[in-house]
C-alpha cells in the first residue's frame, strides 16, 4: 500500500512568535512556514504556498495552515502542540478541520479534543483518522479557554501537523 506524508514544524525559536487569532469559530488555525528546514518534510507539495489561491501565500498568512492532499484516500492525521505557561488558562482545545478557510467545500470541523491544564507545560498530541479529498484542505485549529468561556491568547510555542494518506483503500 502506498502512502504520501506531508509533515509540517513550527517553533517560536525558529521562526519567531505566532501571533493568536480567534476565527469566528473561537479557535486559531495553527500557521507552517514554506521550508524544509527542521524536520518538515512534503515532496508532493501538500503545503505549497502555490496551492488554493491566485497569488502565492506568504507565512504566516491563514492560508500557510493549510495542507492540500495530494491524492485521494485514508488520511492519518497527527499534531502536537506546546502551549506556553498560562495561569488564567482552564481548558485547552484542538481540533482537525476540513476546509477550514471555507474556501472550497465548506468548514467541516472533526475529532474535537478538550483538556484540563496539567500542574507542568501543557504539550498536548492529538490523532485523527478519516478519508480526504484532493481540493480539500485540512488544517489544525487550538484553543485555549478561560473562566465563563472566555477566549485565552495563550502563545504556542511549538506545533506539529502531520496528514499519512493511504493511496491504496481495498474495497469489497
Amino acid at each position: 500500500m502506498s502512502v504520501v506524508v506531508s509533515s509540517l514544524k513550527w517553533e517560536t525559536s525558529v521562526a519567531g512568535a505566532q501571533k493568536i487569532q480567534h476565527d469566528k469559530d473561537g479557535y486559531h488555525l495553527v500557521r507552517f512556514p514554506y521550508t524544509a528546514a527542521g524536520e518538515s518534510y512534503d515532496p508532493w507539495k501538500m503545503h505549497d504556498p502555490k496551492n488554493g489561491g491566485s497569488a502565492a501565500s506568504k507565512f504566516p498568512d491563514a492560508r500557510s495552515g493549510l495542507i492540500w492532499p495530494s491524492h485521494d484516500g485514508w488520511g492519518v492525521l497527527s499534531a502536537l502542540v506546546f502551549w506556553e505557561a498560562d495561569a488564567d488558562a482552564l481548558e485547552y482545545r484542538a481540533r482537525f478541520v476540513r476546509d477550514p478557510l471555507n474556501s472550497s467545500t465548506g468548514y467541516d470541523a472533526t475529532a474535537t479534543s478538550d483538556s484540563t491544564p496539567t500542574r507542568g507545560g501543557q504539550y498536548r498530541s492529538y490523532m485523527w483518522q478519516m478519508f480526504v479529498k484532493r481540493g480539500t484542505p485540512l488544517g489544525l485549529k487550538v484553543a485555549a479557554r478561560g473562566a465563563g468561556d472566555a477566549k485565552r491568547l495563550t502563545p504556542l510555542m511549538l506545533a506539529e501537523f502531520k496528514l499519512a494518506i493511504h493511496t491504496d483503500v481495498k474495497t469489497p
